[in-house]
């Protein structure tokens, strides 16, 4: 008689169980393990940003203004003061290594708009997320009012820190034309004494107006975002570019009654508040360049005091323990 080999059904069942096991045990640790990584692509990114916002105090003598509004894009004719239309992230282009994009259409000849328009279409790796979303252009409907028009922009997932102001304010769209913005008679409202944070409209606020310390003050962290809302650039905290002026796109901040941070969390929308899709806690560059995880328990009071350069509180980055 000749024997048969091989493999019963019985036999076959229990090895596909097995298999299906150890895939599901293992299945969770290399998600920790990517998240991990993500994780740390995303500090590298905040250190990244927050050397460069030091990089252009040194270079110019104040941080990044904030710009003159969301309808508006950076322009690199217009210098680095009040007269510039865009706001923190198109003002650090040089030092993340985007000169080139920073400087494009800059006294060439070519339409001043045009340029803007090709600059808004460039993704620039540094100011996004990898747990979040790729590197891509977005849906945009707004015109800008210094630029061709588009329908596809490059985002960020990164705010600067605009302090504890009141949920009240809101700089707007700006004015409809250079020339009205650089009069005289426009009436700028100056918001230096109102915003306590870091960036705002039109602001050049310097390290010796940091009167509560570096290690104590927020520089820019992850700003909180819908996931149902990622892609489509229809929440109005993430439907214009990152290279506009002062807007809740770029901005955030730390009222301790409205602006507790939070994470990521789908169908539920939230304008001015940092956040990630990260658990346990939000990325945030102090003034000083140290990067630190701060938990969404954090206590009110502390973060606010944290969003404010000079209130001189006794709370500060110890009490994030």
């Amino acid at each position: 008689m000749r024997r048969r080999i091989g493999f019963t059904l019985v036999e076959l069942l229990v090895v596909i169980f097995i298999i299906g096991v150890l895939v599901a045990l293992l299945l969770p640790a290399v998600q920790s393990a990517r998240e991990s990584a993500r994780k740390v692509h995303c500090k590298n990114n905040l250190k990244q940003l927050g050397l460069a916002l030091g990089l252009h105090h040194s270079a110019h003598g104040h941080f990044p203004t904030g710009g003159w509004g969301f309808l508006w894009i950076g322009d690199p004719d217009r210098g680095t003061d009040e007269a510039q239309p865009g706001g923190w992230i198109y003002n650090i282009l040089p030092y993340i290594e985007q000169l080139p994009l920073h400087q494009l259409g800059k006294e060439d000849g070519s339409d001043p708009k045009l340029a803007a328009s090709l600059r808004i279409r460039q993704p620039i790796p540094t100011i996004n997320c990898p747990s979040r979303r790729r590197l891509k252009l977005y849906p945009c409907d707004w015109e800008f009012r210094n630029a061709v028009t588009t329908n596809m922009v490059v985002r960020s997932d990164y705010a600067i820190n605009a302090g504890d102001v009141p949920e009240t304010y809101e700089a707007g769209p700006g004015p409809s034309t250079l020339e009205e913005g650089d009069s005289p008679q426009y009436g700028w409202r100056d918001f230096s004494d109102l915003s306590t944070g870091i960036c705002f409209l039109r602001s050049k606020v310097t390290y010796a107006h940091v009167k509560d310390g570096t290690s104590n003050t927020y520089f820019v962290g992850e700003k909180y975002l819908d996931p149902d809302r990622y892609e489509d650039g229809i929440a109005g905290y993430q439907d214009q570019c990152a290279l506009i002026g002062d807007d809740f796109d770029i901005n955030a901040w730390t009222n301790a009654k409205n602006d507790i941070p939070r994470q990521d969390t789908p169908g539920l929308s939230h304008w001015r508040l940092f956040g990630s899709a990260h658990r346990g806690g939000f990325h945030m560059t102090l003034c000083d360049g140290s990067v630190r995880t701060v938990s969404y328990l954090v206590a009110p009071e502390v973060h606010q005091a944290l969003g404010n350069r000079q209130d001189s509180s006794a709370l500060g980055v110890g009490d994030l323990e």
